[in-house]
């Protein structure tokens, strides 16, 4: 039974990974990739805005079809569109249609909370957040060979990498079909009658749930803002291109799996969940802060260091203490809801960023980005907040009425 749950848990984590690495693969080239067709600041904004958007959209409905058929259908449905998606960016040849396909693959890309449930499925509550940080891992390994590919793959061309993201997807709906056995057993599944995804709010203990939300927002919000002015950052303070980039974003990546892949747990044991998650946010706040500051490249380095390290704490942190206050048949739902949130995070962030990059350009050189990349550092200082509000002691998950025993 271990052995086989350890071979989920692998299938879980290379999902996730080759999903990342897609995704990564963009980030260095899709700013520069819209510029390139005249995209405004705020037209860039709002296309590295649209995917997130469309996210928030589709997140809950993911997590809430997972619990209804299954996770495994649900996994293979979403990356198979997410193929398509990156495959109509890569064939774009106007903005136009590089928001729609922006956009489709936004829709699609709302599966982590439901790989997340998949999690919480095969884990006991005090397990979860050591197998949380797995996904977190192969984030920041996806974040740390994602964005290297991409940045020597734009070298070709700015369509180069959407390309190869796509190949990758089929790639992953290959692994999900042959690999990944379902989560779900069918006496855990049934239709729920049609409801606002608050619901879920009846279902989980409400004080530990909506500090997590708030401040899981508050800080993707943040870090959203750093993402989308990275690139343009590095290219018009310091002349690196796509390839130097990824290489920045590599080593945040790098750094992002010793902490997830191996650390957290250990963390987890001797501070706790809440205690990492306030330790993140203060390390995330500074680290933005400084961003704007760097005179030279060994600032930007080890600011970039910084984001890593606070991110690493927060996310799997902040996930584990969100699935275990929620009862175990509203987990799909609960983390569908939480990634949701994530999502309109991350088109508050680039939406406003956009906006507040406007507001540099024509100024020195040196201030570049300074307006959206302080503001995130305020979004991260507003979420310690919040995570001083959550509890020391570990969070049981609550009983409720059609919930007759506990994960």
């Amino acid at each position: 039974m271990a052995s086989s749950k350890r071979a989920q848990l692998g299938t879980i984590f290379l999902t996730i990974l080759i999903d990342m690495i897609g995704f990564g693969i963009v980030i260095p080239v899709l700013p520069l990739y819209a510029e390139h067709y005249h995209a405004t600041p705020e037209q860039n904004g709002l296309l590295v805005a649209i995917f997130s958007l469309a996210q928030f959209i589709c997140a809950p409905l993911w997590g809430k079809l997972s619990d209804r058929i299954g996770r495994k259908p649900v996994l293979f449905i979403s990356i198979s569109a997410t193929a398509v998606g990156f495959i109509l960016m890569g064939v774009a040849r106007d903005l136009t249609l590089l928001f729609l396909a922006r956009a489709l693959a936004g829709a699609a890309g709302g599966n982590i909370g439901t790989a997340q449930a998949y999690i919480a499925d095969i884990s006991a509550p005090e397990e979860r957040a050591k197998r949380m940080g797995l996904i977190g891992a192969a984030i920041g390994v996806g974040f740390m060979f994602g964005p290297a590919i991409g940045g020597w793959v734009g070298h070709y061309s700015y369509q180069a990498p959407m390309f190869v993201a796509a190949g990758l997807a089929i790639i992953n709906v290959v692994l999900v079909i042959l690999t990944l056995p379902e989560s779900l057993p069918k006496e855990r599944r049934g239709v729920q009658k049609r409801s606002s995804v608050f619901e879920v709010l009846e279902h989980c203990d409400r004080r530990v749930y909506l500090s997590v939300t708030s401040a899981y927002f508050l800080l993707t919000t943040g870090f959203s803002l750093m993402t989308f002015v990275y690139a343009l950052f590095m290219a018009h303070r310091f002349n690196i291109g796509p390839g130097g980039t990824g290489n920045l974003l590599a080593l945040v990546g790098f750094v992002g799996v010793l902490i997830q892949g191996g650390l957290i747990g250990r963390l987890v044991k001797r501070a706790g969940e809440a205690r990492l998650a306030t330790v993140g946010a203060v390390v995330l706040a500074v680290s933005l802060f400084a961003m704007p500051l760097a005179s030279g490249m060994g600032t930007v380095i080890l600011a970039s260091i910084g984001l890593a390290i606070g991110n690493s704490l927060i996310m799997p942190t902040l996930t584990s203490l969100a699935s275990r206050s929620v009862d175990s048949h509203w987990q799909g739902r609960g983390l569908g809801l939480v990634q949701s949130g994530g999502a309109l995070a991350r088109w508050v962030g680039p939406a406003i960023g956009g906006w507040l990059l406007a507001m540099d350009i024509g100024h020195a050189k040196d201030l570049y980005a300074r307006t959206p990349l302080w503001a995130g550092a305020i979004f991260a200082a507003a979420a310690i907040i919040f995570t001083l509000m959550l509890p020391r002691e570990a969070v049981a998950a609550p009983v409720t009425a059609d919930e007759p025993s506990a994960v």
